[in-house]
């Protein structure tokens, strides 16, 4: 069970085979466009700044990825690339088990091998308010004090696995600030990638 309906939207584009595909423009929402009987919709997007700092935090993810990918191609490794599958669960008493289901059906699609398979429990944290431009700090602790995540980012750094696979990034953080900060870290410390089986922009349906 996750902290979140876990209903798939389509691949990550961070995999080898998405990397390979055409992109397809995304839309959502709408603004007033004046014709001549009355105004109409466009497709352009209302929470556009949101939009685009979703769009920016998954190019970095995919900044990374094709390090890893580059790196392992320069080593002429025809392994496959190894990722740990972390999962955030509500209650003590739940089991990741649905979340390990669905994470290892990705990375089978993917040509991921899976290593360990990581939890914790969410602890909510007291929410602090900010000005307009930040909603809110976050929902649960941030991952460097869980100990499943930084057990994850042990195992990276010591080059037990090249990535991370999580169903979305709210099992990380849902503050952009704090989940940023997060890809960064695996990214220029860890030498690794982050993979959503859910990603934080979905591709809109064509």
């Amino acid at each position: 069970m996750s902290p979140h309906d876990a209903v798939k939207l389509g691949p990550d584009v961070l995999s080898p085979v998405a990397l390979g595909r055409g992109r397809e423009k995304q839309t959502a929402g709408g603004s007033p466009v004046a014709s001549k009987d009355r105004p109409r919709w466009s497709r352009t997007s209302l929470p556009a700044k949101r939009q685009s700092r979703a769009g920016q935090l998954r190019a970095l993810r995919q900044h990374f990825f094709r390090q890893v990918v580059d790196t392992q191609d320069l080593r002429k490794d025809d392994q496959p690339l190894r990722v740990l599958a972390y999962s955030l669960v509500l209650s003590p008493r739940a089991r990741p088990d649905e979340d390990w289901g669905t994470l290892q059906a990705e990375a089978e699609q993917y040509g991921y091998a899976i290593g360990a398979r990581l939890h914790d429990v969410a602890v909510p944290v007291t929410t602090t308010y900010f000005s307009a431009s930040r909603v809110s700090r976050g929902v649960y602790t941030p991952p460097w004090q869980r100990p499943g995540w930084r057990e994850a980012e042990r195992q990276l750094r010591d080059g037990l696995a090249e990535g991370v696979i999580v169903l979305d990034r709210h099992n990380i953080s849902s503050d952009d600030d704090e989940y940023h900060s997060v890809i960064m870290r695996l990214g220029e410390h860890c030498r690794a990638f982050l993979h959503l089986v859910i990603s934080e922009e979905p591709i809109a349906p064509t």
